[in-house]
């Protein structure tokens, strides 16, 4: 595992934006594996700024969502569809019919895991970027999740429902459940890139760094990967 700690947010977020803008000049058709959250929204300015400034192009990159809450229609303020639309989609020259997330309205739970883990199959991931929860889960993967789970559905966490409550008007308002790639599928990628920033993040930090793999601590899994890089800020840091 590669370790870059950084002075603060603001570092880590043009660290971790220099690295994928690497990868897609490099190669102008990568896949890459994205996340929601408050953690990657200073790396998607500084794509959205490159890419004005710069002109590196989206065109023919391919984008893979991790997850998606369970019972948001895709036009939902809060659903991880339109926040990948209003903080980076819309923002660049993306094609919006080479993004996929899961359908959080979709019927058939079984169905949709099936039809997302295709797709999975059929657009391997150069770069997978993952944030860290505060109980060390990485996209929805909650504590005890297999380390062979593929996409699924999850009952969420009260430290995460608690953690994404900042972003609805009333904790009463957060989703349940959520689809979510499982931790096989993460591991898949052939390159990941995981950030953690702030106090909140040091326990998990700290156990990921110190501890050994297990299901109790899902972000822990990274550790068995073969090119990893994870980019911490000081405070994220703050207990190694």
């Amino acid at each position: 595992m590669n370790i870059i700690i950084t002075e603060d947010y603001d570092e880590l977020s043009e660290k971790a934006s220099e690295i994928i803008i690497e990868h897609v000049r490099n190669k102008p058709d990568a896949v890459l594996g994205l996340a929601t959250g408050s953690t990657p929204l200073g790396l998607y300015k500084r794509l959205v700024e490159d890419h004005k400034e710069n002109g590196t192009s989206y065109k023919q990159i391919r984008a893979v969502n991790l997850d998606e809450y369970k019972g948001l229609t895709k036009d939902h303020p809060q659903s991880y569809a339109w926040f990948m639309r209003k903080n980076l989609f819309d923002r660049i020259d993306i094609d919006l019919n080479n993004t996929y997330i899961e359908n959080g309205t979709a019927k058939d739970e079984k169905s949709e895991c099936e039809r997302y883990d295709s797709i999975l199959e059929q657009f391997p991931r150069d770069i997978q970027l993952l944030g860290l929860g505060s109980n060390g889960h990485i996209a929805f993967n909650e504590p005890n999740t297999p380390f062979d789970s593929t996409t699924h559905v999850v009952t969420l966490a009260d430290s995460t429902v608690k953690d994404n409550a900042r972003l609805f008007s009333d904790i009463s308002e957060v989703p349940r459940k959520a689809y979510t790639m499982g931790l096989k599928s993460i591991m898949q990628a052939k390159k990941i890139l995981l950030l953690a920033s702030g106090l909140n993040k040091a326990d998990a930090v700290a156990k990921l760094m110190y501890g050994k793999p297990t299901e109790e601590l899902p972000a822990s899994i990274i550790s068995e990967h073969k090119d990893c890089t994870v980019i911490l800020d000081e405070k994220a840091a703050s207990k190694l």
